[in-house]
C-alpha cells in the first residue's frame, strides 16, 4: 500500500459527507479488484481510485471558480454544468493537494465522468469502478455490468458509455461531447479487437468462411449418397425377405 493512502483518507473522511466517502471507498476497492484482474499496479489503482471525487466537497459554483482561478481549461458545457469539473478539479487537487504527481493517475481521475478516447487501462478500470462499486444500486443493469467487467473491460467500458447516452438521451439533459467522442472511440475499439480476434482464429484453424462453405456443400453431397446408398440396400434387404 502507498504510504499516503492512510492519511488521505482520513483526511477526505473529514472534508467529504457520510455517502460520497462511502462511495470513495467502495470505489478505491473495486479498482483494486480490477487491478488484480487485468494485471495493473495495484497502488496506482488505489490512489485514482481514493482521490476521484476528492472535489466533490465543493458546491458547483465554487469549483468553476476554483477551475478558473487555476487556470483549469473550462469547456462551454462544463461552464453550463460546472459537477462535471469536479474531474479536472479532482485531478489538480490529486496533484498539488495530495502530491500525486504519475500522469496515469491524473489522467484517469480527469476523465473518469466522461471518459475519452484513447482511454489508458487505469483509465478504463477508474471509469467502470466509478460505475459499478458496491454501493452503486441505481442503474438497471449494474448486475449484468459487474460481471462482464471482470470478463471484459473494454466491452464493459462501451455498454457503460451506451447506457449513459441513452439515459441522458431519455431525460433531455446536455451531453458533453466527449461523451459522445469517449463512446465512439470505445465502439472502434471493440470492434476491432473482435475482427483481429476472429482474424487469429482463422490463421490458427486455417479454414476461411470460403472453405467452411465448401466443406458444408460438400457435406451435404456426402450425406446425400451415403442416404442413398443406404436407401438402396435397405430396398434390396426387402426383397430377398419377399
Amino acid at each position: 500500500m502507498d504510504s499516503r493512502v492512510p492519511e488521505i483518507r482520513k483526511h477526505l473522511k473529514k472534508k467529504l459527507d457520510a455517502y460520497r466517502y462511502e462511495h470513495t471507498l467502495g470505489v478505491e476497492f473495486t479498482c483494486q479488484a480490477l487491478a488484480m484482474r487485468y494485471g495493473y499496479d495495484l497502488d496506482k489503482a488505489d490512489l485514482a481510485g481514493l482521490l476521484h471525487d476528492s472535489a466533490k466537497r465543493f458546491e458547483d459554483p465554487v469549483m468553476l471558480q476554483k477551475c478558473l482561478d487555476r487556470n483549469i481549461p473550462v469547456t462551454a458545457e462544463e461552464e453550463r454544468d460546472p459537477s462535471l469539473l469536479h474531474a479536472k478539479l479532482g485531478a489538480w487537487m490529486a496533484e498539488h493537494k495530495y502530491e500525486v504527481d504519475d500522469p496515469e493517475i491524473l489522467s484517469a481521475i480527469t476523465c473518469h465522468t466522461t471518459g475519452k478516447p484513447g482511454m489508458s487501462l487505469l483509465d478504463k478500470i477508474l471509469y467502470v469502478a466509478d460505475y459499478i462499486e458496491p454501493r452503486r444500486s441505481k442503474a438497471d443493469n449494474l448486475t449484468a455490468m459487474r460481471k462482464l467487467a471482470f470478463i471484459d473491460l473494454d466491452e464493459a467500458c462501451l455498454e457503460i458509455m451506451e447506457s449513459i447516452l441513452v439515459y441522458l438521451k431519455s431525460t433531455g439533459c446536455r451531453i458533453d461531447p466527449m461523451t459522445e467522442a469517449a463512446c465512439e472511440d470505445m465502439r472502434r475499439v471493440v470492434s476491432e479487437r473482435k475482427k483481429e480476434t476472429a482474424g487469429e482464429a482463422s490463421a490458427v484453424t486455417g479454414i476461411t468462411h470460403q472453405d467452411k462453405e465448401e466443406q458444408s456443400v460438400e457435406s451435404v453431397k456426402r450425406n446425400g449418397k451415403t442416404c442413398s446408398r443406404g436407401f438402396g440396400r435397405e430396398k434390396r434387404r426387402r426383397r430377398k425377405n419377399y
